[in-house]
């Protein structure tokens, strides 16, 4: 069976119809609906407990769409899709344990911290820990690694909508014309007015765009959150849960047929080789009348030497400036594509591409890749290790294999968003019930998420240089192939929906760790009621906004910040954590010296690694093993020889924490 030629875009920066964005702009009409029913609830409970933990009464549904809505953040639909299109079929295995996240996560901690939480009244993970032991310090220092980390994610969380609200919108004209407009001004204040930070990761001018983007999805996103709260950011990840579901289901049957089947698409993955850089020159053969842009995304071929000979295929990956008066540009940085049936396929007679008017000279190629360019190494996309930019044992050999079953299974454990989740439930039913309905949702999302985007690297190609785009543009790709293009603004807002219920989760809890473990507990401990609720609305405010402002100018790809960042909370959080509520003996030494392990050893791979590769997120990997594994075995060890060392809890937590509470003084809800 051979692939749809009309699958393949003439220009990848497909213009949308107005009837998706119509779509997408009611779905988000409804997100501040519910932001402004949920408002209602805080005025009639106490602010805290609602602003925050929803007065912990979460059912069933409630609790299980929230905590996967959580989970399935900007990484799932923007990040994780660009890491398979870039590597492939190993992406599956790569996933394959988020599917007992739900058990280890909900399960290892779920009904116990509830019920600590519940004893101490407390509102958030440093409130437990500070509680739990009566340690001031620990309640701080448990604050400021949540508030570092999540400040990391929260940027890559922006840029991951931003790139979403970017696709939908292009081809929409009075976008485009502002766009430019912004453009204009950001390439003049960059380079003109001095103002650097409009210079994204490459030196370049950052596009007007993505710019205005930004500042929509952000000051979206920041109003409802703060306005909101806890009941806002559930009520929407209910919505946007099954937003999700429908985006995948949707998506998936559409990829499929256009692709001639997953066993069609699987044999022409077989065939590819990744695609190579290059630096060219084109030539127009005519002097040009005015200055321009060779825009980035623009294909150009250079025939064969013989009639028999295949052509040459390239397309830019950054504009090129040129001025009036020549007739040819050189420097042009693109990627060359070196598989066969690719090059038959856009070559051919039937070819969808639109070329570029010009011809291709003096061609400077660059390195392939380190592993999965050379001829006997073709088939990578379909097997392990995959291929990789820049380690020549591949994308994911053994111990990093090993090391992800730890990272997401096990260190999903360790995340305080999640114990978050964990104190709002309302009873030990609810908690059983979900940790089924999450597992079925993983399921029914990430392992179509590998096939729709495997199907994405035959469909699209051309975009390793952008990767984080791949998902909002199958989207659109797919309902346009399928003359539904309305649809496309739903099967967007999937995307989006994930992005939108992480950054929520994220902005209340590092809005309640600052204003709940900063400021009440240890600035203003007699602070009236109004005083917390004005507070917690600026703290959200400005966390948000300082993560759009670091949003600017984002690393590359958004998988490596929110892996780095799952990570470094693992290890310093799930073993100290899980020694407070389980092990009697445990102290406040336990978690602050297991805490400071764990963050140390997992930092210094990155450091080591930035040394030796050139990059933080290329970490140095211990005997083969990715930094988290080397950040949880620190902190357990930490855990286990300082505890010992140290002297023991006073027996009044010990009894408080440990022994049964009289029935009367026992939550009517404990779990």
């Amino acid at each position: 069976m051979t692939i749809d030629s009309a699958a393949v875009p003439a220009i990848l920066a497909v213009g949308q119809s107005n009837s998706a964005l119509a779509t997408f702009v009611l779905y988000t009409l409804g997100v501040f609906v519910i932001a402004g029913l949920a408002n209602r609830l805080l005025q009639q409970k106490s602010f805290l407990s609602e602003y925050f933990l929803g007065s912990r009464g979460l059912g069933m549904w409630a609790f299980a769409l929230t905590f996967a809505a959580t989970s399935a953040s900007g990484g799932s639909f923007t990040g994780f899709p660009a890491k398979i299109y870039t590597h492939g079929w190993v992406l599956a295995l790569w996933i394959a344990s988020y599917m007992v996240v739900p058990i280890c996560t909900m399960g290892l901690l779920g009904k116990r911290i509830n019920q600590v939480a519940r004893i101490s009244g407390a509102i958030t993970v440093p409130d437990i820990l500070r509680d739990r032991f009566e340690s001031r310090a620990l309640g701080l220092m448990s604050t400021v690694l949540i508030v570092f980390f999540l400040v990391f994610n929260l940027v890559a969380q922006f840029k991951a909508g931003s790139l979403i609200l970017e696709t939908l919108l292009t081809g929409v004209e009075p976008f485009q014309h502002q766009a430019a407009r912004v453009g204009d001004w950001i390439s003049s204040a960059a380079t003109s007015g001095g103002w650097t930070f409009l210079l994204d990761v490459d030196g370049n001018p950052v596009a007007g765009g993505y710019l205005l983007c930004l500042l929509t999805f952000g000051i979206a996103v920041i109003f409802y959150t703060t306005y909101g709260g806890f009941h806002a950011v559930v009520w929407t990840d209910v919505m946007q849960g099954v937003v999700m579901v429908f985006g995948v289901a949707v998506m998936l049957p559409l990829a499929l047929s256009q692709v001639g089947g997953l066993e069609n698409a699987t044999q022409e993955l077989a065939k590819m080789v990744p695609p190579r850089p290059a630096i060219i020159c084109v030539d127009w053969g005519a002097e040009q009348t005015e200055d321009g842009v060779l825009p980035s995304g623009s294909w150009l071929r250079q025939p064969g030497g013989s009639p028999d000979a295949p052509p040459r295929i390239f397309r830019t990956t950054k504009p090129a400036l040129y001025a009036a008066g020549t007739s040819q540009v050189c420097g042009v940085e693109t990627l060359e594509v070196l598989s066969d049936n690719e090059i038959a396929r856009l070559a051919g007679p039937d070819s969808p591409l639109t070329f570029l008017d010009a011809d291709v000279a003096d061609i400077i190629e660059g390195d392939k890749y380190a592993y999965g360019t050379t001829e006997e190494q073709r088939g990578s996309y379909v097997t392990a290790p995959g291929p990789s930019r820049t380690d020549s044992s591949g994308f994911l050999p053994l111990g990093v294999a090993i090391s992800f079953f730890f990272m997401w299974a096990i260190s999903g454990s360790g995340q305080p968003q999640y114990m978050v989740r964990l104190m709002a439930f309302n009873n030990s039913q609810t908690l059983r019930r979900a940790i089924i309905t999450v597992t079925v949702y993983y399921s029914i999302i990430y392992f179509p998420l590998v096939i729709i985007f495997v199907c994405a690297r035959v469909l699209l190609p051309g975009m390793e240089n952008e990767p984080d785009r791949i998902m909002p543009q199958m989207a659109v790709l797919l309902t346009e192939n399928a003359g539904v293009g309305w649809l496309a603004g739903l099967l967007v807002a999937a995307p989006f929906a994930a992005v939108m219920s992480t950054v929520d989760s994220f902005l209340l809890v590092i809005s309640s760790s600052v204003v709940r473990d900063i400021y009440q507990r240890n600035i203003s401990p007699e602070a009236s009621q109004r005083t917390i609720k004005w507070m917690s609305y600026f703290c959200t405010l400005v966390v948000g906004l300082i993560a759009l402002f670091g949003a600017i100018s984002p690393p590359k790809f958004l998988q490596d910040i929110i892996v780095y960042v799952g990570s470094g909370l693992a290890a310093c959080f799930l073993f100290p954590v899980a020694a407070a509520l389980y092990w009697p003996r445990s102290n406040k030494w336990t978690c602050i010296v297991g805490m400071l392990g764990g963050f140390g050893a997992h930092l210094a791979m990155h450091l080591i690694g930035m040394q030796i590769n050139g990059s933080f997120v290329n970490a140095y990997r211990l005997f083969g093993l990715d930094p988290v594994v080397v950040g949880l075995v620190a902190s357990l060890l930490s855990v286990l020889i300082i505890t010992p060392l140290t002297p023991a809890p006073p027996q009044h937590l010990v009894r408080k924490y440990f022994y049964k509470q009289p029935a009367r003084s026992r939550p009517a809800q404990g779990g």
